[in-house]
């Protein structure tokens, strides 16, 4: 691997330099893990028509020439696909992951390689990405990725949750009010990384490195709830620098994605990092979207005794009519044996209810950061020596307090939690299965052709044209959305009912679709 270096000084505690100027940086690029890498993108492949059927119908086209991608999702195998279905298509293609738990490694390995490239000639794309990433890497990783090798960055993200909108934003408006805070009055671990890495950049290129970087930008793709919450707010408060695409409330995303790759993938987490039987244990889901749907039929699957949590009165009452119990976690923390936060939120589950929990209860988050539980207070315990961290395995931890007294023989009980309090899907297994993330990932695509072809009817980019107006974020529309069903039917053996000139007209809808009013609710 090249070390060249344009930096003089290492990021933190990343024996890094900051702008490293390499081609890659993954963990292994042996021949197995490359092999292994590329077999199993060749079995997604098979498994996600939505994207082969997309390079078979722009094939020769190239609808992403010119298309610089700078991509910050998980770097998994079916990621891979995504990744060489937009080079296919004509795409210039940097990757990053978004989680530090979530990278396959074997999938970075090969992407780098390529499909068509060799141990000694790489014909992949530049990806940073390894498993276990510390948050100085994490951030470092992001920030190769946003970069080319000729110093230019991209002119179209596809975000996943929203970080490297995040850096830029935040890198663009320190550069405009001359100031950027001091990371020691961050409210959390990673923001005081957010901010050194925005002090660093500023002492290595000065004072407009941010604004250059971003004026090129035409717009955004969003994978995720919580990506899409940060581009709506900044949309409303006036803020957003470049148009978005919301592909995560698209119906082939949210519905199958959040639901259905939920209610696989969850208990294959559990299972894989815990072993123990989940069949007849209590469970509590905290919330009942489209996560918490899945995630209840997944512990159902096994004949889990599950319960949830609401703030929502529909969820709530949906939930209900599921035959579940709505409860309050602070009611029933000491008697349940599984505990799944899927809420998008903050702060669900805190050190107060840890310190109640049954002896080794279960404890893990499917929902998209890991502030849902309250990792930075058991942290905090640790440094006070009032709780002991023990690694059991690679993201799967006991936390043993050691001034409670339900625990064995009267002294303190443990938990064990699983990734850190990250996606525990992709933390301790391997995420959601190709087939359903065919349906995301062809959104993706479909959504990376319309910004490319498209991104200034949503809107200007604001760095480039001050005086435009605020740039808006959009949904795909319901025709594009029935197209990505349409491409995954044949897959499962479906025949579809065609209906009838005169049916549609009844029902006020055209013979081809689409065949649902954008207001309806899936």
């Amino acid at each position: 691997m090249s070390e060249e270096r344009t930096s003089s000084t290492f990021f933190m505690d990343t024996k890094l330099p900051l702008f490293a100027n390499l081609p890659h940086k993954v963990r292994d690029l042996s021949e197995e893990t490359v092999r292994f890498g590329r077999k199993e993108i060749e079995l997604a492949l098979h498994e996600m028509p939505g994207l082969v059927a997309l390079r078979e119908e722009y094939s020769g086209q190239n609808p992403l020439e010119g298309a610089k991608i700078m991509g910050s999702l998980h770097m998994t195998i079916q990621t891979a696909v995504l990744i060489e279905t937009l080079t296919d298509l004509g795409a210039d293609v940097r990757w990053v992951s978004c989680n530090i738990f979530s990278t396959q490694d074997h999938a970075a390995s090969a992407t780098v390689v390529g499909e068509n490239g060799t141990f000694e000639n790489h014909a992949g794309v530049p990806v940073y990405a390894w498993k276990g990433e510390s948050l100085a890497e994490y951030w470092w990783c992001t920030l190769q990725a946003l970069v080319w090798n000729d110093g230019t960055g991209p002119n179209l993200i596809l975000d996943d949750g929203g970080d490297a909108t995040l850096l830029i934003h935040l890198g663009t408006e320190y550069e405009k009010s001359g100031t950027i805070p001091d990371p020691e009055t961050a409210e959390s671990e990673e923001f005081n990384v957010v901010l050194n890495i925005l002090h660093h950049v500023r002492r290595e290129k000065g004072d407009n490195f941010w604004h250059e970087l971003a004026k090129n930008i035409r717009g955004v793709s969003e994978e995720t709830t919580t990506g899409v919450h940060r581009l709506v707010e900044r949309e409303h408060n006036g803020t957003l620098l470049f148009p978005g695409i919301n592909v995560n409330d698209s119906v082939t995303k949210s519905k199958f994605d959040n639901t259905f790759g939920c209610r696989h993938s969850l208990v294959d987490a559990i299972m894989r990092s815990t072993d123990v039987l989940i069949s007849g244990k209590k469970v509590l889901v905290c919330g009942y979207g489209d996560v918490g749907k899945g995630s209840v039929e997944s512990l159902r699957g096994q004949y889990a005794r599950v319960s949830i949590t609401e703030v929502d009165p529909i969820c709530a009452l949906q939930a209900c009519m599921m035959g579940l119990d709505v409860v309050a976690l602070d009611d029933v923390v000491c008697n349940y044996d599984i505990f799944v936060t899927t809420t998008g939120n903050k702060d669900i589950i805190m050190v107060s209810h840890m310190m109640n929990m049954k002896h080794n209860a279960i404890v893990c988050n499917i929902g998209h950061f890991d502030n849902e539980i309250d990792m930075a207070g058991l942290e905090a315990m640790r440094d006070t020596g009032e709780v002991e961290k023990i690694e059991i395995k690679p993201q799967v931890h006991e936390w043993k307090f050691k001034n409670t007294s339900h625990g064995p023989n009267g002294g303190g009980h443990s938990i064990i939690i699983l990734a850190e309090g990250r996606l525990v899907n992709l933390g301790c297994a391997t995420g959601h299965p190709s087939l359903v993330m065919s349906a995301s990932f062809t959104n993706q695509t479909i959504a990376q052709i319309e910004l490319h072809k498209n991104a200034e009817q949503y809107g200007m980019n604001r760095i480039a044209n001050p005086s435009a107006t605020v740039p808006t974020v959009i949904t795909l529309p319901k025709h594009l959305d029935e197209k990505v069903a349409r491409l995954h039917l044949n897959k499962f053996g479906v025949k579809l009912t065609s209906l009838r000139k005169d049916q549609a007209d009844y029902i006020g809808v055209k013979v081809e679709g689409p065949y649902k009013p954008e207001h309806y609710r899936y």
